[in-house]
């Protein structure tokens, strides 16, 4: 038997591919399949099977493409409510792979209808637990996400019962050395304190994560629902997509325009301008929010975008285009982009730059915005007299910061603070607004 995690660091996803004697299934599969075409062609296998574990939040699913590309069944549970071609996997049913055995768990809690899949080995010998977003190392999966989305809705407070039940009554009674496989890692927002590694064992799990010690329900519940962090504003369109099944990815993706110079954009589109934040400071077009390439694009592109919305895409190159396009497509905003294109030449607009002494020497004669997620602010402020706006409502609330001082933005490293000031600048007018960036670590540190 193989067993092959593919991981993205960008959404911390994880998803498997289980191989045995020529047939494979896929796990919780990513939007782009490639990855899991080459991995069966490179083992001389043939996809059979897609399980996926709940209908994802955070990120689109290629379960149907597969299907339709492969023919390889697609299992779920069937309180999915899944509007594809499908076979429900619910507790009691098995999935024969050869000699081995997939055996679904349902262990609702994250999402009503989430399962885990229990792998017998050819001994007969449980040996290996895929448990979707139910359990991570060192976390359980949140409960608030399926108030208002999906075929079931619950409450938070009865979801985290759910799993309390489902931790105890069943994950915890398997064998020890049973392998953990869990869909995300540190940095996703499906959990609130994950442990950097990527596996664990049930045994380890019992030991160390904080969700599995010891507690009544009642406790259980107000630790689960408790400093839970920000919920994007995709995370319910992506349910519903992924319980539609999503387009495929190339064919998706090759629909965005781009096109070449000399393109007019239309006034009151969103920009998204993902060059570096020292470019985009020199050069960039009026009205442009600064969301940085980087391994948290997605998340962030789908904090402070709206499912639904139009934004133009910019990037520094064509190849860094291709690249960024394919990123939106992970959380389904391909579909978004009015057009995609590299800077164009008549870009003008530039922000202003901080003097540092300036603002060491008279703080009090600035208007200082810490927008950090609230978990973070309330383990302190780095700047006592700080507005705070966490970066996924700042478009929504810049009204609410005064103008009558220039305003200096912050966050905890510098990222969140490079889109933060181009949200503001493209709105307030009468006084400059700064980027404090990495210098904060400084103050954070002193």
């Amino acid at each position: 038997m193989i067993i092959q995690q593919f991981y993205d660091k960008g959404l911390a996803h994880g998803s498997y591919a289980v191989i045995r004697t020529g047939k494979m299934i896929v796990i919780d599969p990513a939007r782009d399949p490639q990855p899991y075409y080459d991995f069966a062609a490179q083992h001389d296998a043939d996809i059979v099977g897609v399980i996926e574990t709940h209908p994802h939040a955070d990120f689109v699913s290629s379960h149907l493409e597969i299907h339709q590309t492969t023919a390889a069944i697609i299992y779920v549970s069937k309180l999915t409510g899944a509007e594809y071609p499908h076979e429900s996997f619910d507790d009691g049913d098995v999935i024969q792979l050869n000699d081995i055995k997939l055996k679904s768990i349902n262990t609702p809690g994250h999402s009503p209808d989430s399962i885990c899949i229990l792998v017998e080995d050819e001994n007969g010998k449980d040996t290996a637990l895929f448990t979707g977003d139910t359990l991570f190392v060192g976390d359980v999966g949140r409960p608030d996400l399926r108030e208002n989305v999906g075929n079931i809705t619950a409450k938070k407070e009865e979801l985290a019962r759910q799993m309390y039940h489902s931790t105890r009554n069943k994950l915890m009674k398997l064998p020890h050395s049973v392998v953990v496989y869990p869909a995300h890692g540190p940095g996703s927002l499906c959990g609130k304190s994950m442990s950097p590694d990527l596996t664990s064992t049930i045994g380890r799990e019992i030991r160390e994560n904080y969700a599995l010690q010891l507690m009544d329900e009642l406790a259980f519940v107000k630790t689960l629902t408790a400093d839970q962090p920000f919920v994007p504003k995709y995370f319910g369109s992506d349910v519903e997509i992924n319980k539609k099944g999503a387009a495929g990815f190339i064919d998706s993706i090759s629909k965005v325009l781009k096109p070449g110079k000399g393109y007019q954009i239309q006034p009151n589109i969103l920009i998204i301008d993902t060059r570096p934040k020292l470019d985009f400071r020199y050069a960039h077009l009026s009205g442009a929010i600064n969301l940085q390439d980087g391994e948290k694009f997605e998340t962030w592109l789908g904090s402070i975008i709206n499912p639904g919305e139009e934004f133009y895409l910019i990037a520094k190159t064509d190849a860094d285009l291709d690249r960024m396009i394919k990123k939106t497509a992970k959380i389904g905003y391909e579909q978004y982009i009015k057009a995609a294109f590299t800077l164009p030449d008549n870009a003008s607009a530039k922000l202003a730059d901080i003097d540092l002494d300036d603002f060491i020497a008279h703080p009090d004669s600035f208007t200082i915005v810490d927008v950090r997620n609230h978990t973070e602010t309330a383990n302190g402020l780095i700047f006592a007299s700080s507005i705070t706006i966490p970066l996924p409502e700042l478009r929504e609330r810049v009204s609410e910061i005064p103008t009558d001082k220039p305003i200096v933005v912050h966050c905890a490293a510098g990222y969140r603070s490079a889109a933060a000031v181009s949200i503001l600048a493209a709105t307030i007018t009468k006084v400059p607004v700064y980027d404090l960036g990495e210098v904060v670590t400084e103050f954070a540190n002193a």
